[in-house]
């Protein structure tokens, strides 16, 4: 599916229970309600018990960073934490900073996401006032490319490895600059071998034709 920004991947589980008549239904990798794009869901329990294959195959996105501002979330959905005041930054120097975000790195997941620590979900301890350390990832950034630059607006297409955080790739991006940023907007485009484009919308499906839509 195609999943619009708004509604929550769960949502889209709901959705698709009411249409089918199916109760045994669910999804490969959240995406967060802000997000838009393909959500790969399983529909009867044989598919459901394949969904796990496809949640560690790399992942691709459009993103739009907002530069000069983070938030306490790093995307769109948190308070605003600091503001830039100082000049434009040059799209060079954005693109020469970029290059150090390509191949494989650490990556400490943010607090807002649903990690497990010590048992619990990172978002329930931040939405409980608490911060706790947390240990590095490894990840791999396979393509980092810009797709539009217009101050404070940075555009750029990932390709990457599971378990990336984009929202931690915008937030870093933004302490390389010395600006700060956020994650403004976010499309995931392709799991796997799995394309957006052959995805369906939420208001293309119905009951004479969902069937039709199945991928064997």
């Amino acid at each position: 599916m195609d999943k619009p920004a708004g509604p929550t991947s769960h949502g889209m589980v709901s959705f698709l229970r009411r249409l089918t008549g199916i109760k045994r239904i669910g999804h490969a990798g959240t995406l967060d309600p802000f997000a838009s794009g393909l959500l790969i869901m399983g529909i009867g329990r044989q598919a459901t018990k394949r969904l796990g294959s496809f949640l560690k195959q790399d992942k691709e996105y459009e993103a739009t960073l907002s530069l000069g501002s983070t938030t306490s979330t790093f995307d769109p959905e948190g308070e605003v934490t600091s503001r830039y005041g100082g000049p434009v930054i040059g799209a060079d120097v954005v693109e020469k900073a970029l290059k150090d975000f390509s191949g494989k790195q650490k990556q400490v997941p943010p607090m807002f996401s649903a990690k497990k620590v010590g048992g619990k979900k990172l978002y329930e301890l931040a939405r409980a006032g608490k911060e706790i350390e947390r240990e590095p990832c490894d990840v791999e950034i396979y393509e980092l490319e810009i797709l539009n630059y217009a101050w404070p607006e940075l555009k750029v297409r990932v390709k990457c490895s599971s378990g990336t955080y984009i929202r931690s790739l915008a937030h870093d991006i933004g302490a390389e600059l010395g600006c700060g940023a956020h994650l403004k907007e976010l499309r995931r485009t392709a799991i796997g071998g799995f394309s957006v484009k052959e995805a369906a919308l939420p208001e293309s499906l119905s009951t004479g034709n969902w069937q039709s839509r199945l991928i064997p």
